[in-house]
């Protein structure tokens, strides 16, 4: 028996259905997500039949059981010893701040030592850097110098005139016969085989996190490595918001200048920048890297900063970057001065936020003025509609396009990093930043917001209010979205 067009098609609906169906049972009592995100993934496959199961096996796998980052035995049980006399130090009193204002931080510290186990040093200097052209003029130029080893993981490379120089200028250094290791995202990466090829024919190293499966298929495509990081010789890292490419040093007219941060630091702290690299390229490569001395020596340059480097990911439950803000902004008496290119936050930073500026404390959240995502961009301008009404104040940088991701609390600490404040950061990237306990720094950091805050407009309560119907739309339909943008 032959059946007819419309009963074919009304045997596939029913089939999406129940697979959709299926799917939505999985989220609900398998994967044990948010909440907020269960539904809005229930949305997403009813809302959507025939697309909602392909959404979902491309962008909604569930990391949090996999136990991804691991070292080996020997160097766990170093690094184990190592964290414990740190927390005992620190709970017994023994341990000595360079700065006694870091004091009042103890706690802040303590539960990144314990939930991200993240060392603590305070031996640390930092360079700022906010211009594209001069932090890729001195990453290239630290590169020419290093003398045994370069690692290298960004998200994104792309296959213009800086993304092709970084390649031969790590290609020069593995003809030199240094160990050079590159390591991009799968996703974010846009250069091709054969422009790798230079750099492996000298002996380098070139990985891909989580490769798509099938040339354009990639079933991991929701779980980036958004990290940023340069280790050189163990001694300097740079870690922040730039990627390589020609707009990241203005080379585009589209977005204009390209406003972000990124530090190069040097001491103890690099070291722990180390150990990220050493096991995102395990996971990528499957390569044992013998821990050596070379890749964790003594500094060669001692500061006084106190940082601790914390990670984050799908693979933990714990949202470790996100615990560390809602922390600082806790601690909040007197200002809170953020930098986001995408303001999506979940319930617990929102509330936190509100009740800071609820609370007297001089909130401030810098976005951009232009999108490079849409409905992030809709989303965003939804959920600082919010925090305008309990009284932070919102800015629109109007210089370009904004990607900055910093905080800065009273003055006195700060992060800088990779993790935007959305939920896509908090939960789906592998994140990474730098907390920093040093008054110096975080002076220099204010001094730069404000110097940001001349080429801004403020969005007040008055100028939201006048939204035009069909902005708010976008904004509902956006915010909707939040939880799976």
């Amino acid at each position: 028996m032959t059946l007819s067009f419309t009963e074919l098609s009304s045997h596939v609906v029913t089939v999406l259905y129940i697979i959709n169906i299926l799917l939505a049972c999985t989220v609900i009592f398998l994967e044990r997500r948010n909440p907020t995100s269960t539904l809005a993934w229930i949305l997403v496959l009813f809302l959507f039949p025939a697309g909602g199961a392909i959404l979902y096996f491309m962008f909604s796998q569930n990391l949090t059981r996999k136990k991804m980052f691991q070292l080996g035995a020997e160097e766990h049980l170093k690094y184990a010893a190592l964290l414990n006399k740190e927390i005992e130090d620190l709970q017994s009193g023994r341990l000595t701040f360079n700065d006694p204002a870091m004091e009042n931080y103890k706690d802040m510290i303590l539960l990144h030592q314990i939930q991200s186990q993240a060392l603590f040093s305070q031996d640390n200097s930092v360079e700022i850097f906010t211009n594209g052209r001069k932090k890729f003029e001195d990453l290239f130029r630290t590169i020419l110098e290093a003398k045994d080893h370069i690692h290298v993981l960004y998200f994104i490379i792309k296959r213009d005139s800086l993304g092709l120089q970084l390649i031969k200028i790590l290609t020069e250094k593995a003809k030199e016969g240094l160990e050079v290791r590159l390591l991009v995202d799968s996703f974010g990466n846009k250069l091709r085989k054969d422009d790798f090829q230079p750099l492996i024919d000298a002996g380098g190293s070139v990985e891909k996190f989580f490769p798509s499966f099938l040339s354009y298929i990639n079933l991991r495509l929701n779980y980036r490595n958004h990290r940023k990081l340069v280790i050189i010789d163990g001694q300097i890292g740079y870690i922040g918001g730039f990627n390589v490419g020609n707009e990241y040093i203005n080379l585009k007219k589209k977005m204009g200048y390209w406003r972000d941060t990124h530090l190069k630091i040097t001491g103890t702290a690099v070291l722990s920048m180390q150990t990220r690299f050493l096991l995102d390229w395990k996971v990528a490569s499957g390569e044992k890297i013998k821990h050596s001395a070379k890749y964790y020596p003594e500094p060669a340059v001692v500061g006084t900063s106190g940082i601790q480097i914390v990670s984050s990911g799908p693979d933990s439950p714990h949202e470790e970057i996100k615990q560390g803000y809602i922390k600082m902004i806790n601690s909040a008496k007197k200002s809170i001065y953020i930098h986001t290119p995408y303001f999506v936050p979940d319930s617990s930073i929102l509330e936190v936020l509100k009740i800071a500026a609820l609370s007297g404390v001089d909130v401030k959240i810098m976005i951009p003025n232009k999108p490079d995502h849409i409905f992030v961009y809709w989303a965003t301008y939804s959920f600082v509609g919010e925090l305008i009404k309990a009284g932070a104040k919102i800015y629109i940088y109007n210089n370009g396009f904004l990607h900055s991701k910093t905080i800065v609390v009273d003055k006195k600490i700060a992060s800088v990093g990779t993790a935007n404040f959305d939920i896509r950061s908090f939960r789906l990237n592998f994140e990474v930043n730098a907390f920093i306990y040093d008054v110096g720094i975080s002076e220099n950091l204010c001094k730069i917001y404000n110097e940001d805050l001349l080429l801004c407009t403020e969005l007040t309560p008055e100028k939201y209010a006048k939204r035009s119907g069909l902005i708010k739309f976008k904004e509902s339909i956006s915010r909707l979205l939040a939880p799976v943008l």
